[in-house]
C-alpha cells in the first residue's frame, strides 16, 4: 500500500485501484508538494472544517467527482452550498466500508468552523479522528485534537499499525502530550508526527518528538515521502 504524507496533515493512499487524499490542505500550504491542478482523487475524507484540513475539498471533488467522506455538517455544507454532487455523511461511532477499505470516526477534542466571507463562522458540526482499515493495515488519523484517556480505549479497540498526530503545540497537542499519547495510550507500530512548522505559531523539532517516544518506531516525514512498513 502506498501512503504517504503532504504537509501539515495531508495523507494520501492507494487502495484497489482508489485514490485517497485526507485533509487536503494544499493551496496556501508551502510545505506541500502537490498540485491541486494534477491531482486525482476519488474520495477525500474530512476530519473538521478548519481551512488547514478543508483546504482544497471543493476544487479536488468538483474537478474528479470525488466524494467527500465527512460530519453531516461538512457533507451538507458542500453540497448544498459549494456544488459538490457527491459525499457520504457520517458521524463519530460510525463505520461504513467502502471500495479501498473502511473509515470510522471518532473523538477528538478541538473545534470545526469556517470564515466566510463576512468574517462569520460557520459551524461544521464535531471534530473528529479516523480509524481508516486497509488492506490489512489499521491507520488512525486523530485530526487535530488535544490528549484524551479515550485514545487507549480506541487503540485497544483497533490496535493502530500507522498513527498521524499532531505535535504542533498552542492549537493542537504539543510534544511532550503528543508523546504520552503514543506512549502510554495509542502504542502504533509506527508514528508519523504531522501538524507542525506550517505556520510560526506551530514551530517545532520532530527530532525532540521522535526521542520521547519509546514505542514502536517513529518516522518523520517529509512532504511526498511514503511511510515504510
Amino acid at each position: 500500500m502506498k501512503l504517504s504524507f503532504h504537509g501539515q496533515s495531508t495523507i494520501y493512499f492507494e487502495s484497489n485501484g482508489k485514490k485517497v487524499i485526507v485533509d487536503p490542505f494544499i493551496n496556501g500550504n508551502d510545505q506541500s508538494d502537490l498540485d491541486v491542478n494534477k491531482l486525482e482523487v476519488d474520495y477525500i475524507i474530512l476530519t473538521h472544517g478548519h481551512s488547514d484540513h478543508f483546504g482544497d475539498t471543493v476544487e479536488l471533488a468538483n474537478k474528479n467527482n470525488a466524494t467527500v467522506v465527512s460530519s453531516v455538517e461538512i457533507t451538507n455544507y458542500v453540497t448544498l452550498n459549494k456544488g459538490v454532487e457527491n459525499a457520504r455523511p457520517m458521524n463519530i461511532g460510525g463505520k461504513t466500508d467502502f471500495e479501498f477499505g473502511s473509515v470510522k470516526f471518532v473523538q477528538a477534542f478541538h473545534s470545526s468552523s469556517l470564515t466566510n466571507d463576512d468574517g462569520i463562522s460557520i459551524y461544521l458540526g464535531m471534530p473528529m479522528g479516523v480509524i481508516l482499515e486497509v488492506e490489512g493495515k489499521t491507520i488512525y488519523h486523530t485530526g487535530d485534537t488535544g490528549l484524551f484517556s479515550d485514545m487507549k480505549l480506541i487503540a485497544e479497540r483497533h490496535p493502530v499499525d500507522v498513527c498521524f498526530l499532531p505535535i504542533g503545540d498552542n492549537f493542537t497537542m504539543g510534544i511532550d502530550d503528543a508523546s504520552y499519547a503514543i506512549n502510554e495510550f495509542i502504542k502504533p507500530q509506527i508514528t508519523v508526527p504531522v501538524h507542525y512548522n506550517t505556520f510560526e505559531l506551530i514551530e517545532q523539532d520532530p527530532q525532540q518528538f521522535k526521542d520521547a517516544v519509546t514505542v514502536g518506531e517513529v518516522q518523520i516525514l517529509n512532504p511526498g515521502e511514503e511511510v515504510k512498513f
